[in-house]
């Protein structure tokens, strides 16, 4: 066989073998006077110094409510700077927290403090439309070891007197205990796919990952970064927080959630050097009124993740926002979750065609999902990833753990990938969502970046639909810019000749939005749902599954 599908990452930089209370007190150490955390939105700023008191005081104030080593310790909020100071305060008295999706209703809700058995949740009162309290106050009635609720806007100044009061010695000792393979976090999985499961990460896990992070972007204290990606979500809590806190940078949060024109202002204003977002939040904020206007001389890097990144987005993310060191990560929740990241001074072409290079410390194959072998450089299998970066398992899912983790400690991620002989990896999309028609493997991402090319087209979407003859069909679900016009006749004709006839889909749909998770994933099951329904295709889809 040629050089297989198989990488590590060498690294001079020894991993992290500190719990995160440790590490966030050496950065306070080193730059007590730097900003730490500022939300415009609520008026708050504070230095390291600051930060650090406060965290303080939220985790005395924890321990004085009875919260235990292994306890755990639900938040359910938006973006707000008490969710920092509960992701630093939990860690640092060993609690386990677990992060409850802004999104949630009531049955979701109810299945992961029930799963994860949450006894003190700290909660917004509630967001949008959403009355948390009152949903709260039914699900836990069906939790039996839920004891208390704390509710933010009302009790949150009572929690930090309660802390004052109770001093810092019980703090001390209970930090004395810690470990860094501890577990410290439980993150459920989008539910893009089934149930969410939790996966469970240690301070271990987490806290070398964000070191990481923030050392390919290469932060320092002088980095401000603008954070408008969930907090509950990996891409907030470890890419950002722990990428920043790691290096002294500023936390930066423009709202509660995301906001365009929020976005634009908080960059402009408070002089942000790096921006985060999924693909179609740099979409949003190319495209807002307010774009031309923006000063962005003071950002050069950031990261777009979270879904696949449209190659035509990326390079005017790179020139028109002044990002010329944008990154691109690639990972997954139960992988802590980055696996491979590409370079600031990665070429161009690298840049905006993969995901980068394995993360130091990680392995990664690319195996052959029927056989699990590793197949030769260049050939798409399974992505498979192991090492410090990998979830302890999914909470007391040790039949969803041996489903994903294998007998060598592999992750099998379910992501279709290919690795080059420079080792740069492409991912090609989901084994799932991969369409076989009439015998022809078709990878809905390759036919979305050739439609991304189309001038009118602003974000498109690829799915397979059954049908009788082929098995599947493609479908195209297309978002123009504002202003633009296109018909699927001219869509298909601009296929045509270009990329194999195969490829083009049969079916075309223009919309003005994605079903979403709150993080911005597409949800193509939702899609695929759907479409069957419009289309009437339920016969096929019999005989698909049958």
């Amino acid at each position: 066989m040629s050089n297989p599908s198989y990488v590590h990452g060498v690294s001079a930089t020894p991993l992290l073998g500190e719990t995160i209370g440790q590490n966030l007190r050496r950065t306070v150490q080193r730059f007590p006077d730097r900003e730490a955390v500022v939300a415009p939105f609520q008026g708050y700023r504070a230095t390291y110094r600051q930060f650090w008191e406060q965290v303080s005081l939220v985790a005395q104030g924890l321990i004085a409510r009875g919260v235990k080593k292994g306890d755990r310790v639900g938040i359910w909020s938006p973006n707000r700077y008490e969710w920092v100071l509960v992701q630093y305060a939990s860690a640092r008295v060993g609690a386990i927290l677990v992060n409850v999706n802004p999104a949630y209703r009531l049955h979701e809700l109810e299945h992961v403090l029930k799963q994860s058995g949450t006894s003190f949740l700290i909660t917004a009162k509630g967001f949008r439309q959403a009355n948390y309290v009152e949903m709260v106050r039914e699900a836990v009635q069906r939790c039996p070891l839920h004891r208390e609720t704390l509710v933010i806007d009302e009790e949150w100044r009572e929690l930090l007197e309660e802390g004052r009061r109770a001093g810092a010695g019980a703090l001390a000792e209970r930090e004395r205990t810690l470990d860094p393979d501890d577990a410290i976090n439980i993150q459920y999985t989008s539910g893009t796919t089934g149930f969410p499961k939790g996966a469970t990460l240690s301070h271990h896990n987490i806290l070398n990952n964000g070191f990481f992070i923030g050392e390919a972007l290469r932060y320092s204290e002088q980095d401000r970064v603008c954070i408008p990606v969930p907090l509950y979500h990996c891409f907030g809590m470890v890419l950002a927080n722990l990428a920043i806190t790691t290096h002294g940078g500023c936390m930066v949060y423009p709202g509660e959630s995301f906001d365009p024109g929020t976005v634009l202002r908080t960059v402009e204003q408070e002089r942000c050097t790096a921006l985060y977002g999924v693909p179609t939040m740099f979409i949003a904020e190319l495209e807002h009124p307010d774009f031309a206007k923006t000063d962005f001389r003071t950002l050069r890097t950031g990261i777009m993740a979270g879904s696949p990144c449209p190659v035509e987005v990326m390079k005017k993310v790179q020139s028109a926002m002044h990002m010329p060191e944008v990154t691109i990560c690639y990972g997954m929740t139960e992988t802590s979750p980055v696996s491979a990241q590409s370079a600031v001074d990665d070429p161009l072409e690298k840049r905006v065609s993969t995901v980068g290079r394995v993360h130091p410390h990680v392995e990664v194959k690319i195996v052959d999902p029927s056989t699990g072998r590793v197949v030769p450089r260049g050939v798409t299998g399974e992505l498979c990833t192991r090492g410090y970066s990998v979830m302890l398992g999914y909470w007391e899912d040790p039949h969803s753990t041996r489903q994903a983790i294998d007998a060598g400690r592999w992750m099998h991620t379910g992501d279709l990938a290919t690795l080059d002989e420079e080792g740069y990896v492409n991912i090609v999309g989901r084994i799932k969502d991969m369409v076989l028609r009439g015998g022809e493997n078709v990878y809905p991402r390759e036919v979305e970046e050739y439609l991304y090319t189309k001038a009118e087209v602003a974000d498109v979407q690829v799915i397979g639909v059954p049908d009788i003859k082929y098995g599947e069909e493609l479908m195209a679900w297309v978002k123009l810019r504002p202003g633009a016009t296109a018909t699927a006749e001219e869509l298909r004709a601009f296929c045509k000749g270009k990329i194999a006839t195969y490829k083009i889909p049969r079916y075309w749909k223009f919309v003005d939005t994605f079903p979403m998770t709150v993080t911005g994933k597409v949800q193509k099951f939702k899609m695929r749902e759907q479409a069957i329904a419009e289309l009437g295709l339920e016969a096929a889809a019999k005989v698909k599954t049958a």
